[in-house]
């Protein structure tokens, strides 16, 4: 049994079922004159206990010593049998272990035990002179090290469980004394007997958990004398007695290897063991079974609920699709009425009908298909509808865009559904097969679909075809933005030309530019787009005492223009003139927005920095009202249609929305963007659309307002950049245009949440033309033409530009 190499002991662990990650690597051997050990020099990192514990094993010491643990006899002989064959196969290569102890082995999740005790603690029985004891004298070291170290982390547990009964460094400490065998403490060499002896102890606490320190100590301390507590002599007699035997205080004694697995206590319980193992297996099967069955069964049910919204979602298309239908037979029908009229005439004389589908395929049409017009009859008119479809449905943008056109039709027949519901005092939830449930369907599809075009119940029920269409339309009637004129200024006394603010007079004859070169420059935009001048100059040019942030042409005296500035001055001026007419001066602060109103053009409103939004009279130069706030008011704006009103939004991230006359609570709070609100327009008279830094603008329905409050958005308009400047915001039939950190001008519609078309500055020095390296540029100010195609778009470098929108 006892050799007299000093080689590795290690090549044991395969053989006794040790798995390959506990392996230490192929050589380890140092030069005898090695001696000074630190933490780098024992692989600590490398260290397989502390790979074990990374893995999430558990020292059979940590294991043995948990206080909820219950003696299971199968379990503890399953344990033991694995370390029994460590040791014995260990043996059987001529070594002894020595360290048989808990702490030299780990415990996997299936009980699986592994040995990861320090090779350099197993050797020959024998001595091999000086050199080898030094060596041994060093692992020792090395292993005390490695040992210290893993004493610190189970202490780091303790310290976070702060319910562990044993202090693990005290039973480390004891538990060298509980396996040393008594020959060892007379001073005889470890040999394999000794490994025998520690085989008995490592039973007994196997199947003797003691609850508290003291008590663990005096067991303990007991079993030296082969004293074993009465309750394992009790309840479990056979392993009391063949404990006893490995206890023996004569090694001769002690039984050997070969007699320990060749026992009747090794061998008999096996064949339950194996039963049990299999037993327990095959429950572990089950149990997997019905996890994979509950899976099925869940992805079943989810499949179903979707399969139950989609018979919903084919329905809700059949019913449009005939109700879409029906208006065209209508809308054929008044065309086939006119027979002193050719096909296309018929077609062309449509215009007034917004609602028709034949509008969307004619526009496509003859906005991209040239048709002779000789080609007349059926047939040619058959080949004009299918080419008219053909380029509608191949439109790359409609295709690009397609899901989030999708999306748009949902949420339009969604709402429209909503409100028919509550007109009808149903539940949407559970009648509509858009609702969150989407389990009840339309199963007659026809009987949805409204019988008579011109019936209440149609207009109801089609009450979404005029606006998706309309949006449809509209959205694929541009496809990019062009540049009709540069405006050349050459203003070369003025190195800063950032431009805060643009407006165009009432006819769209004039815009005004104002920024932080403090002048407002007057230009005829006719005669920009017209003249192709190297420098462009002003017809008018106002200068102010500071910088500028805003600029606003009243809608009824047309000379008349209103300014504000960074000193909390508003001030009224008189183009023709190029006068000031007024100052007022009652904002504490920066004064960033103003707005004079369509409907009274005696009455402006101005937003600051000092939390105020003031109205004034403009024949009377002074405040007439005041609306306080807790911050920052960025932008004011009046509806077209009304002086009675007004919004305006903030810093806090809000949208507010008065009645002039109850000024001292809104009438509705819009709440949704994240960051400050920077711009809001009125689209039409009961729809506001607002920009933030939040990088997105937010579509308003004021009727939608309940208790004053409404968090929901009509569409959140994403695809421009814009996290901390002012980038403009102006409105005109629907489309809405704005500025991008990015330097592009964006063009959105308001019933798509996707942009309809972008343009892209070039970086050049607005002074010289030339290009420059700037990434910093942004689009400062933007403003449409009234409601035409064209705008006017600036940036922060001064350069300004004319756009139309073109197909």
């Amino acid at each position: 049994m006892e050799g007299s190499s000093n080689s590795n002991s290690r090549g044991f662990f395969n053989t006794s079922g040790v798995s390959d990650r506990n392996s230490p690597p192929t050589s380890r051997s140092k030069p005898s004159s090695y001696h000074h050990v630190d933490d780098d020099s024992l692989g600590i990192d490398d260290d397989p206990f502390v790979r074990s514990l990374e893995w999430g094993d558990v020292s059979l010491r940590q294991w043995l010593d948990k206080p909820e643990r219950s003696v299971d006899v199968y379990e503890c002989l399953h344990v033991f049998r694995q370390i029994v064959e460590i040791v014995s196969a260990a043996h059987s290569q001529g070594f002894v272990v020595h360290n048989v102890r808990p702490s030299c082995f780990v415990m996997s999740s299936f009980n699986h035990v592994s040995f990861i005790e320090s090779a350099s603690c197993s050797d020959s029985g024998s001595e091999d002179g000086p050199v080898s004891h030094q060596k041994k004298k060093e692992e020792k070291v090395s292993y005390d090290k490695i040992l210290e170290r893993q004493i610190e982390k189970l202490e780091e547990e303790e310290e976070k469980k702060q319910k562990q009964r044993f202090p693990m460094k005290h039973v480390l400490a004891m538990e060298t004394s509980w396996y040393t065998s008594p020959e060892e403490e007379f001073g005889s060499p470890s040999t394999c007997a000794s490994d025998v002896y520690r085989l008995g102890v490592l039973l007994f606490e196997l199947f003797c958990p003691v609850p508290s320190r003291e008590e663990k100590s005096r067991t303990m301390s007991s079993l030296r004398h082969r004293v074993l507590p009465p309750q394992i002599l009790l309840k479990c007699p056979k392993e009391a007695s063949f404990c006893l035997w490995l206890l023996h205080p004569e090694p001769s004694c002690r039984p050997s290897m070969s007699d320990l697995m060749q026992s009747e206590f090794m061998t008999e319980p096996r064949d339950n063991l194996e039963e049990r193992e299999a037993a327990i297996e095959l429950r572990d099967k089950i149990e997997e079974q019905e996890s994979l069955l509950e899976f099925l069964l869940m992805i079943q049910q989810r499949k179903q609920e979707s399969a139950y919204r989609l018979r919903d979602t084919v329905s809700l298309l059949s019913s449009d699709i005939e109700q879409v239908s029906k208006r065209q037979l209508v809308l054929k029908k008044k065309g086939s009425s006119h027979s002193d009229l050719s096909r296309d005439q018929s077609l062309l004389s449509f215009p007034e009908e917004p609602t028709s589908m034949t509008l969307l395929a004619s526009r496509k049409r003859f906005r991209q298909v040239k048709t002779p017009p000789e080609e007349t009859g059926a047939k040619a008119d058959d080949e004009e509808s299918s080419q008219g479809r053909s380029t509608f449905l191949e439109s790359s943008r409609l295709m690009r865009n397609f899901k989030k056109l999708e999306t748009v039709y949902f949420l339009t027949r969604r709402r429209q559904l909503k409100a028919s519901a509550a007109a009808s005092g149903k539940s949407l939830t559970r009648h509509s097969p858009l609702s969150s449930e989407n389990r009840s369907s339309v199963s007659n599809p026809a009987a949805a679909a409204p019988k008579d075009f011109n019936s209440n119940d149609n207009s109801r029920q089609g009450g979404w075809i005029d606006p998706f269409l309309e949006g449809l339309c509209r959205y694929l009637s541009f496809s990019k933005l062009r540049v009709k004129a540069d405006l050349k200024q050459g203003d070369l006394l003025n190195s800063t030309n950032l431009v805060c603010s643009l407006a165009f007079d009432r006819d769209g004859e004039f815009f005004a530019t104002a920024g932080v070169n403090k002048k407002i420059k007057i230009f005829e935009c006719d005669s920009i787009v017209n003249n192709n001048r190297d420098i462009h100059y002003p017809v008018a040019e106002l200068a102010s005492r500071s910088k500028l942030s805003s600029v606003c042409w009243n809608s009824y005296i047309k000379s008349q223009i209103a300014s504000s500035n960074f000193e909390g001055v508003v001030q009224i001026w008189d183009v023709a003139r190029s006068q000031l007419v007024t100052e007022m001066k009652e904002h504490k602060k920066r004064v960033w927005s103003i707005d004079i109103s369509s409907a009274d053009p005696t009455l402006l409103a101005s937003g600051s920095d000092d939390g105020t939004v003031k109205l004034w009279s403009i024949n009377q130069g002074v405040s007439i009202g005041t609306i306080k706030t807790k911050a920052n008011v960025c932008c004011v704006q009046f509806p077209s249609d009304s002086g009675r009103s007004l919004a305006f939004g903030s810093a806090d991230h809000k949208v507010y929305y008065y009645d002039l006359r109850n000024p001292k609570i809104p009438l509705s709070t819009m709440i949704g963007h994240s960051k400050t609100v920077s711009y809001v327009k009125f689209v039409d008279s009961s729809t506001l659309v607002s920009s933030s830094t939040d990088n997105t603008l937010k579509l308003w329905d004021l009727s939608m307002s309940a208790s004053g409050v409404n968090e929901t958005p009509l569409h959140s308009f994403a695809g421009h950049t814009n996290l901390k400047n002012f980038v403009g915001l102006s409105v005109s039939d629907g489309y809405i245009a704005t500025g991008s950190e990015t330097n592009e001008v964006f063009v959105y519609h308001k019933a798509f949440p996707m942009p309809v078309m972008s343009y892209m500055f070039s970086n050049t020095d607005s002074t010289s033309g030339l290009e420059v390296d700037d990434a910093s540029q942004f689009i400062s100010s933007i403003c449409w033409r009234g409601q035409s195609s064209t705008l006017v778009a600036a940036n922060s470098n001064g350069n300004i530009k004319i756009l139309e929108m073109v197909t």
